[in-house]
């Protein structure tokens, strides 16, 4: 049997397996000499990707195309504070309908109900944002708040550990990512609909602790400490962690979306066979529209497979208005909260059976799925290319993979077959017990976190008015974040802080131009 149709006839988990032992070698095909596991593509053009998709090694110059982030969907719009919200350059002219609806629906505010305003009711009982445009302001990345500032683009999830067999077999089995505080649910939720009251608010200190780096040069990393104040429903369970999370920011989604299984798991390592370090692991979620267990790719810890399943997600917890694919009309709230469970939902019988129906989620998903990637800025400038010989050199690429070329087979044809440089492996990686937040997330443990993809990252204060970096925000500029690295990514750390000053504002050079 061909390669191709053994790989489409196993299940997700043993391709895992198969991904860890299989070698791909310069000559496209696998350890046992048989067909690619890509089955998009043909023997030529799957020779073709591989070929383009090799690792750098001339840093004389920029390689082809390489300012073309997103490929033929990059934006070549001005970089000013609206370039995140840039249509994909080459979405068809009649496509363009749908991405302006979508974007209205990201931007709209919703209301409690009942309203006079039907089509726009149904918030929360419980919610931290109002509109999908709140967090990710003109879709680009959150921040931690500051002084008495609300957290509006950064929130805290929340769970706890399995307690028994049964809750262990539903991880075992993907049925379960982890599980909710018994009064507060999966997130905390700061703000509430008129008459009740909000959960608490997210409470943060920070310690500032000082490195030294080569050639004498010190920085000051800022500790997070985490805590809730003013909690609205009584005391939280002992057991359940907090894992703060700021927004990520929203271009390239459906570009990540593209790209194939087999490429993503090509890149797994979790028992570090080569002997570097780094032991990426794919993260395994259940895909809740097919009910098939499926390659997570979108969130911090990689909990969800899909563009659609992230929006279902965030309109349910975030916001408190249930979807055709999660069907939570009361948001988060739990038993616990008889008074948030008795207030009336936005669902409206002729509209269907959703504060948000399908229209709704299609159209805020097509959006989604097409913001643009920016086209880098001074790729070919000598510091450019120097940093960009560091960050290999340092082993960064090893997790921040720089390139892949999407699948052929992709519904939406503009995002089909184009060579993206994300800089990620989509997998989870070990991150040290600095960025460490306790959480288990399906697969992911409290260490584990996604490679976050680097482009755009180069924008962030141009879009969003700040530079704070990681999962959290702690970091407030690339130097800091690449300061926090540790665990699989603590030998790429330790080679940053040992280059000296003009190696390492080279690299960051490099990074600012993603």
């Amino acid at each position: 049997m061909p390669m191709t149709a053994r790989f489409l006839a196993l299940p997700l988990a043993a391709l895992i397996s198969l991904a860890a032992a299989a070698s791909v070698g310069d000559s496209g095909a696998n350890a046992a000499g048989d067909t690619p596991l890509r089955d998009d593509l043909s023997e030529h053009d799957y020779q073709r990707v591989l070929t383009v998709t090799r690792p750098a090694t001339d840093f004389s110059r920029a390689e082809p195309f390489e300012a073309l982030s997103g490929g033929a969907t990059t934006t070549i719009a001005t970089p000013d504070r609206k370039v995140f919200s840039q249509v994909s350059a080459n979405l068809p002219f009649e496509d363009e309908q749908d991405f302006k609806l979508g974007k209205a629906l990201f931007e709209k505010l919703w209301v409690s109900s009942p309203s006079s305003t039907q089509a726009s009711d149904g918030l929360g009982p419980l919610y931290n944002a109002r509109a999908c445009e709140t967090c990710h302001l003109r879709d680009g990345r959150g921040r931690p708040p500051e002084g008495a500032a609300d957290a509006t683009s950064m929130l805290y999830r929340l769970a706890r550990a399995a307690r028994d067999d049964a809750e262990r077999k539903m991880l075992a089995a993907h049925e379960a990512l982890n599980f909710p505080d018994p009064v507060y649910g999966a997130q905390l939720q700061d703000s509430a609909v008129p008459g009740l009251a909000a959960e608490g608010r997210v409470a943060i200190t920070y310690s500032e602790e000082p490195v030294t780096l080569a050639g004498g040069g010190r920085v000051s990393l800022r500790r997070p400490h985490y805590a809730v104040g003013d909690l609205g429903y009584g005391a939280m369970d002992p057991t359940t962690t907090l894992s703060p999370r700021v927004a990520p920011p929203m271009i390239g989604m459906g570009l990540i979306e593209a790209i194939h299984e087999a490429d993503i798991l090509a890149g797994a390592d979790p028992d570090d066979r080569d002997g570097d370090g780094v032991s990426g692991r794919p993260a395994l979620v259940r895909d809740r529209r097919t009910g098939r267990v499926a390659l997570g790719r979108f969130g911090w810890k990689a909990q969800n497979p899909t563009v659609r399943q992230q929006a279902a997600d965030a309109f349910a917890i975030d916001m408190g208005l249930s979807t055709p694919d999660l069907d939570l009309s009361h948001g988060d709230c739990t038993a616990a909260q008889a008074a948030c469970l008795e207030l009336p939902t936005g669902v409206q019988p002729r509209l269907g059976t959703a504060e948000a129906p399908d229209p709704v989620l299609d159209l805020v998903t097509f959006y989604s799925s097409n913001l643009a990637v920016p086209a880098r800025r001074k790729a070919s400038l000598p510091e450019t290319l120097k940093g960009k010989r560091l960050f290999y050199a340092a082993g960064c690429a090893a997790c921040h993979t720089p390139k892949f070329v999407t699948r052929r087979d992709v519904e939406h044809k503009a995002l089909a077959f184009q060579l993206i440089w994300p800089y990620s492996d989509f997998l989870l990686h070990d991150m040290g017990e600095g960025l460490a937040d306790g959480q288990q997330v399906g697969v992911a443990n409290g260490r584990e976190w996604r490679t976050p993809p680097l482009w755009g990252i180069g924008l962030t204060r141009t879009v969003s008015g700040h530079g704070f970096l990681l999962h959290d925000g702690r970091a407030r500029n690339p130097a800091e974040a690449i300061l926090w690295h540790g665990g699989e990514a603590e030998s790429a750390r330790n080679a940053f802080a040992a280059m000296p000053q003009d190696d390492r504002k080279a690299l960051i050079t490099f990074l600012e131009s993603l």
